[in-house]
């Protein structure tokens, strides 16, 4: 009994506290007074009400444009959005302080964070990767910005893992095209993937499919086209197994140089 009179009793006081709160906000808004709202704004963003705090910067960004106090309304704007995790208009606005204030004090922050920002909004490897290029841009713009900087580290570490999402997909794509036996794209893909990301943790792997990919390239080629593609399998193998000569793909890229070797013996005979 004591139990339910303590949650009646608290959730009487909310209901007469909420709306209060929010005529207290409503009447902020609606006074004109300038500074009463920028005070108020700056507040509630020290209490972490960043939605209260969003709404009350909206309505006086323009009016400090050009004075002293600009440059944090802006930032702390900024901030608003990443925290109520709207990445897109987080970017924004970060890129757009560190634009506006190129020599102030939360330059290299806001240009970190317009970078953060798009890392934050970099889907799964298998969908499009835009916000991913674009974050990669923009910690490599701040990297060469400042160079001196503690973030270098993070940009650097961040990058990396971005580009390892942008190889994942790339090798997603070259899989396909070999599953759907577009044979050739499959090489173009793998190959492509090799030369732009040289660090790629499944070279090994990779280089035994292009193996793969050209054989059956060639087996399933017009005629005339035969003899050509079955050497280039027999120089992929070789530049394989000069790279990995204990591969535990050396048996199975073996089979397909020997078959290539004996087909161009007989297109050659």
């Amino acid at each position: 009994m004591v139990n339910r009179i303590v949650v009646l009793f608290l959730a009487v006081n909310i209901l007469v506290w909420f709306p209060a709160c929010k005529n207290q906000l409503d009447k902020i808004k609606t006074s004109g007074d300038t500074e009463l709202i920028y005070k108020k704004g700056m507040e509630y963003y020290d209490k972490e009400e960043w939605a209260d705090a969003q709404s009350l910067f909206e309505l006086v960004l323009s009016n400090y444009r050009g004075k002293k106090e600009s440059e944090v309304l802006y930032y702390k704007y900024a901030y608003t959005h990443y925290y109520l995790q709207n990445y897109l208009m987080a970017a924004y606005y970060f890129k757009s302080a560190a634009n506006l204030f190129s020599t102030g004090e939360y330059k290299e922050e806001s240009e970190y964070m317009a970078a953060y920002s798009n890392y934050k909004m970099s889907p799964d490897y298998k969908l499009d990767q835009t916000e991913t290029l674009k974050a990669i841009d923009g910690f490599q713009a701040f990297i060469n910005t400042f160079p001196q900087s503690t973030r270098v580290a993070d940009c650097n570490k961040l990058i990396d893992e971005l580009r390892n999402k942008l190889a994942k997909k790339e090798l997603a794509e070259g899989t396909l095209y070999y599953n759907i036996r577009q044979f050739q794209s499959a090489i173009s893909t793998f190959t492509n993937l090799l030369n732009d990301y040289p660090d790629i943790t499944d070279r090994e792997y990779i280089r035994f499919m292009i193996v793969k990919a050209s054989y059956l390239w060639a087996e399933n080629s017009i005629i005339f086209k035969q003899e050509e593609r079955y050497k280039i399998t027999v120089d992929r193998y070789e530049e394989f197994v000069n790279k990995y000569p204990k591969s535990k793909y050396l048996k199975d890229a073996r089979l397909y140089y020997r078959n290539s070797k004996l087909k161009l013996k007989e297109i050659r005979s």
